[in-house]
C-alpha cells in the first residue's frame, strides 16, 4: 500500500511526522480557539455536509476520546494529501488555529479569513505535523484553500524537515 501514497505522504512517515489526531487536540486545545470546539458556534445554515473530501478542504472534525477516556472536542483542519488506497479514504491534515500568538514559531503560517475559506478569524496552519483523518472523522466542510496555499504549506513542511535535520 506504501508505494501507492504520494511522495509527500512517504517523506512524512519516514520522518515521523504523521501523527494521531488525538496529539493535535492535545497540543492545541480547543478551549483556546474562538469556536470553543462547539459546532453551533461553527455551522450556519449555508453549511454543507459532505461525504467525499478534497485537497484544500477545510474541515471541522468532530469530538473524539483521549487514551486517557476524557472526550475531546472539535478542530479546524485544511486537507493536505490523502490517501485513496485505503478504505475507508484517509485524509492527511494540518491543524488551523486562530491563537496568532503561535506565528511566532516559523512552522506556523498566516491564513486571513476570507470568503473562499470561510474562517471567522484569522488563523494559523501549523505545517510541521501532518495528523491522519477519516472521512468518518470529519463533521463538515467550511471551505477551501487554493493549491497555491497547499504547496505553500508542503514547502513550510519541507523546509521545517531541512532545519531539523531529520
Amino acid at each position: 500500500m506504501e508505494e501507492k501514497m504520494s511522495e509527500f505522504l512517504k517523506i512524512a512517515y519516514k520522518y515521523g511526522r504523521v501523527k494521531d489526531l488525538e496529539e493535535a487536540f492535545e497540543e492545541f486545545p480547543v478551549e483556546e480557539e474562538w469556536h470553543k470546539g462547539k459546532v453551533e458556534n461553527v455551522l450556519n445554515e449555508d453549511s454543507e455536509i459532505y461525504s467525499i473530501y478534497e485537497i484544500g478542504d477545510i474541515v471541522f472534525v468532530k469530538e473524539y476520546t483521549y487514551s486517557n477516556g476524557k472526550i475531546g472536542n472539535n478542530h479546524f483542519f485544511v486537507i493536505i494529501d490523502q490517501n485513496n488506497t485505503a478504505v475507508p479514504i484517509e485524509n492527511f491534515g494540518m491543524l488551523i488555529s486562530s491563537n496568532l500568538e503561535k506565528l511566532k514559531f516559523k512552522a506556523n503560517i498566516l491564513l486571513e479569513k476570507d470568503n473562499v475559506n470561510n474562517l471567522h478569524k484569522d488563523s494559523i496552519v501549523k505545517t510541521d505535523v501532518i495528523y491522519k483523518i477519516l472521512n468518518e472523522q470529519i463533521l463538515f466542510k467550511i471551505g477551501k484553500v487554493d493549491s497555491e496555499k497547499i504547496e505553500e504549506y508542503k514547502q513550510s513542511f519541507y523546509d521545517t524537515l531541512k532545519e531539523n535535520n531529520q
